[in-house]
């Protein structure tokens, strides 16, 4: 068996797929109709599609999980969500764990939590 990815819900998909390619360079590989394949493994669903399959509610900022990158150049990564998302919600800026590793987290424009940090390994 093997993960193939995770997938997040998005109220816009059209404004999912520019966020997700602005920041972190991600690329398209499939558009279906309101499911998006990007590279890295990143899956991307129209809210309305994944409320039919599971006939539940959707919870914005449940905090219950969250897309990890890295970055070498923080500051730079920092610089460049500020200039293009200037209205991003934060859940912690820059900050550096008792390990060294420098994180900030925030929110996409849908809720789903993101860190980006400093390599680990």
């Amino acid at each position: 068996m093997k993960l193939r990815g995770f997938l997040i819900t998005v109220s816009d998909i059209d404004k999912a797929k520019q966020f997700y390619q602005d920041l972190f360079g991600l690329k398209i590989l499939a558009d279906y109709d309101g499911n998006v394949v990007m590279s890295e493994g990143l899956f991307l669903q129209d809210k309305k599609i994944w409320q039919k399959f599971i006939n539940k509610e959707i919870i914005s900022e449940s905090n219950s999980s969250e897309l990890y990158f890295e970055q070498t150049d923080l500051a730079s990564f920092i610089h460049k969500l500020e200039n293009l998302y200037p209205q991003i919600k934060y859940v912690n800026k820059l900050m550096t764990h008792s390990w060294g590793q420098q994180v900030i987290r925030f929110y996409d424009l849908d809720g789903n939590l993101i860190e980006v940090g400093t390599p680990m390994l």
